[in-house]
């Protein structure tokens, strides 16, 4: 029962809006100085004419995520994560990280994403493909 209010909970509060804001470069990033330690940041872009898209769109990447996010023990009542990842231009994910107020929370939506080892529709610039940083916001609240 425990771990299914958790699970609901991630559910309900697991707000997904990819590129919540837009930064014109990757530097810009509130956490760059820690993902260029862990991510090939070359090339990347975070804006695009149209950006990396999730087979079935984003309604089901934040399903499959879900179904894919390990249940965890916390002890905090909120959690806040920020999740990176790179559609390279073959439209495969390639780096992965996670970056927030608890490090095995942080782990495991790591994990969650590279267990949806899916083809994307890469991002495109005139036409081009190109590698995209995705990021979003990751909040698990417990009731």
């Amino acid at each position: 029962m425990k771990k299914l209010i958790i699970f609901l909970g991630l559910w309900l509060s697991f707000s997904l809006s990819a590129q919540t804001k837009q930064y014109n470069s990757v530097k810009e990033l509130p956490d760059y100085a820690v993902l260029r330690t862990k991510m090939k940041l070359d090339d990347v872009y975070t804006k695009a004419d149209t950006p990396a898209e999730f087979p079935g769109g984003m309604e089901t990447f934040k399903r499959e995520f879900s179904e894919k996010m390990d249940v965890i023990d916390v002890k905090s009542k909120k959690i806040n994560t920020r999740v990176y990842l790179i559609v390279e231009k073959t439209g495969y994910v390639r780096y992965v990280t996670a970056l927030g107020d608890d490090p095995k929370h942080s782990k495991a939506a790591e994990i969650a994403v590279r267990r949806l080892f899916v083809k994307w529709k890469p991002a495109t610039i005139k036409g081009e493909p190109v590698r995209f940083l995705y990021t979003f916001p990751l909040t698990l609240k417990k009731f």
